[in-house]
């Protein structure tokens, strides 16, 4: 099951699957601030890919310490197929009117500005905070795919942002947003 939309010369796939298989140059982690782990996606990739990539998480909090939510680092894949992974912290959901919106579209952002200075042509996305973080998925979903289209536009280096949607439900609703945010050809 996958939906295709090409923005600028981009690519935006929706898939329904597991992160941790994608073989894109990038995979994103939807990580806490500290970087070690944890449940949810974060926890999957950790287990999938290795103790190089912890080893790498502690080099970086060694050097910068906590990572702020809506930043992100690069690490390498260890044995996941994705040469690397981009840890994200995206926020926690506390009603709407903390700055959540604003952090989440800065930690697709500031993935998407990585994977390209980084020259990667493909990255992998999970439904950041919308697990143990509660945002709500309509919200979140409206937020990473206006921020992948509006990064698309400004920026042709990516060819492929992927969506990695781990349930039916959870592709449905990005289906159904990506389709409502998709300008209708003219005719």
């Amino acid at each position: 099951m996958s939906v295709l939309v090409v923005v600028n010369e981009t690519r935006l796939v929706l898939i329904q699957g597991d992160i941790t298989q994608q073989a894109t140059d990038a995979i994103v982690n939807a990580a806490n601030s500290g970087l070690m782990g944890g449940g949810g996606v974060d926890g999957a990739i950790h287990r999938a890919g290795g103790p190089i990539i912890m080893e790498e998480c502690r080099r970086i909090i060694e050097k910068i310490g906590r990572l702020p939510a809506g930043k992100a680092v690069i690490t390498s894949g260890g044995r996941l197929k994705a040469k690397y992974v981009i840890h994200t912290v995206g926020p926690v959901w506390h009603g709407g009117r903390s700055g959540e919106a604003e952090t989440l579209v800065s930690a697709y952002r500031e993935s998407l500005k990585l994977a390209a200075a980084n020259g990667l042509k493909s990255i992998s996305f999970p439904a950041i905070s919308t697990g143990a973080y509660s945002y709500p998925l309509e919200r979140a979903a409206r937020v990473a795919l206006a921020t992948a289209m509006d990064f698309a536009r400004g920026d042709d280096s990516l060819q492929e942002i992927r969506f990695v949607l781990y349930d039916s439900y959870s592709y449905q609703v990005y289906a159904d947003i990506l389709k409502e945010l998709t300008p209708k050809p003219e005719g």
